[in-house]
């Protein structure tokens, strides 16, 4: 048994050798001691910094947008979010016991080489989403920019960004290269100051809507009817799949916690209610901007660009920053572990960051967003089907395979008991494809790239289960597989 104090000295002999070089750097090694100082003030910062952010704000909005009443979208909101609390905390508490990041801890079940493939899964998705959060970034950047006289021209007829818009994109992309090369104490500090001035402004923002148009008035308007009628099980999925990948890689934060209890509460004050306040914030403002300006905003910038000057440049401000907090903590620092663990001695979390942006370059989000319905539906339910296996595995593993004991000195050498066959571990990736692949159909379905008209029913029902599915499949079947200790 290895003890998060004793971690890092069982460390010294696997770095001795050139041959576990290839499984270790100074990135992946488990925390000292001196390291483990967040408080559970630091997580609830932590989390309000990445809660506050477009992507949230759209959430119930969009949902709207889908037929659903604004007391059912943001109820899902939060029930979601208490869901998703649950894998968080259950695999955070790694990370303050071993002190291992994602990557290292996925050796355990998926081997010491085969750890790549959720490592990687995870981390384009990540990409794709610090992708996301870039535009919404260049689009408060544009708009502050034009309020400032530029002058900045909008996309034209059947264009979905202009040229501006995305040179805005990709200066927004190089601010968030210094957080990276800083490293993660950067990060903390930035979500400690940055928390208080967006719960501020997101205040604020109500306050002065409310002021504009009655409550009564605000919170009455008819649902939007759809063919169908709104999707109730899929739409929990997709809100699931938000903040699926932190609840993979919770453990590059949990692994600098002073305590298990500065984890749990910290995580669990920061999560649910915040995320079901601020969409209701985005609620606020879709249908006020429908009432005042005759068309509802599905984004923040186009309701505070109609608001006058002032009201636009300072909450325009306050979308870049919220912006950059949820884009450094969320969306860089888990690719900048996942893609150090393909290859350790060659790429440090500095490397795999600048690795991450790169590939965020490629994502083209203002294709992806161009409809609500793609956005909630197919983006966040695929991938969400996708981390719902891997999730799965890993709780199973931890918990009821190994009784949460892990051998520290094996995650990082060849030949250990996480070695398995070659460094993979056939049985994780079975588990894996069988909780991915018969949700497979209904997704390709969905995205549009079969047609939804002749598929079967089963297939859709699966896809909108995804990750309740996924998990629950690769667990059952790593469970019957694995060796119990």
């Amino acid at each position: 048994m290895t003890n998060s104090t004793g971690s890092a000295a069982h460390m010294a002999g696997p770095m001795s050798g050139a041959a576990s070089n290839t499984l270790a750097n100074e990135d992946l090694l488990p925390t000292t001691a001196a390291q483990r100082h967040w408080t559970w003030k630091d997580f609830a910062a932590l989390w309000v910094g990445m809660v506050v952010c477009v992507p949230t704000y759209t959430m119930a909005s969009s949902m709207l947008d889908q037929g659903f009443t604004w007391q059912m979208a943001v109820w899902l909101v939060f029930l979601a979010n208490c869901i998703v609390l649950v894998p968080m905390v259950l695999i955070g508490r790694v990370g303050p016991r071993y002190g291992v990041p994602f990557p290292v801890l996925a050796r355990a079940s998926f081997g010491v080489k085969g750890a790549n493939l959720p490592a990687v899964l995870r981390g384009l998705v990540a990409c794709g989403w610090f992708s996301i959060n870039c535009y919404f970034g260049a689009l408060a950047l544009h708009g502050f920019l034009n309020i400032l006289g530029m002058n900045l021209a909008g996309p034209a007829e059947g264009q979905t960004i202009s040229t501006s818009q995305f040179m805005c994109f990709l200066a927004f992309w190089a601010v968030h290269i210094w957080f990276i090369w800083k490293g993660p104490e950067s990060i903390r500090l930035l979500e400690v100051i940055a928390a208080p001035l967006m719960i501020g402004a997101s205040v604020l923002l109500v306050v002065v809507l409310m002021m504009k148009v009655p409550s009564g008035q605000l919170f009455n308007l008819p649902a939007k009817v759809v063919e169908g009628g709104p999707k109730t099980w899929a739409a929990l999925t997709g809100l699931v799949g938000f903040w699926a990948t932190l609840a993979l890689n919770i453990p590059d934060f949990t692994r600098f916690a002073k305590s298990q209890k500065d984890q749990v509460v910290g995580q669990a004050i920061g999560l649910p209610i915040p995320m079901a306040l601020f969409s209701m914030v985005g609620v606020i403002g879709f249908s006020a901007s429908a009432i005042l300006y005759g068309k509802a905003q599905l984004f923040p910038d186009g309701l505070l660009t109609q608001m006058g000057s002032v009201a636009a440049g300072l909450g325009l401000l306050v979308i870049l920053l919220a912006n950059l907090t949820t884009n450094v903590a969320a969306n860089l620092v888990s690719p900048s572990y996942d893609f150090s663990q393909c290859a350790p001695s060659k790429i440090s979390f500095r490397m795999g960051g600048l690795i991450a942006a790169g590939i965020g370059l490629l994502f083209m989000p203002w294709k992806l967003l161009a409809t609500s319905g793609g956005y909630l539906f197919t983006w966040l339910g695929g991938y969400g089907t996708l981390l719902g296996a891997i999730a799965g595995i890993l709780l199973v593993d931890y918990y009821l395979v190994r009784k949460s004991e892990l051998k520290v000195e094996d995650l990082y050498r060849r030949g250990g008991e996480y070695e398995y066959s070659n460094g993979w571990n056939l049985q994780a990736l079975i588990a894996f494809l069988l909780g991915v692949l018969p949700c497979l159909p209904g997704y390709l379905a969905v995205s549009g790239v079969v047609d939804k008209a002749g598929m079967p029913a089963i297939w859709l029902t699966l896809f909108d289960s995804g990750w309740f599915f996924s998990l629950a499949v690769a667990g059952t079947y790593y469970y019957l597989t694995a060796k119990k200790q």
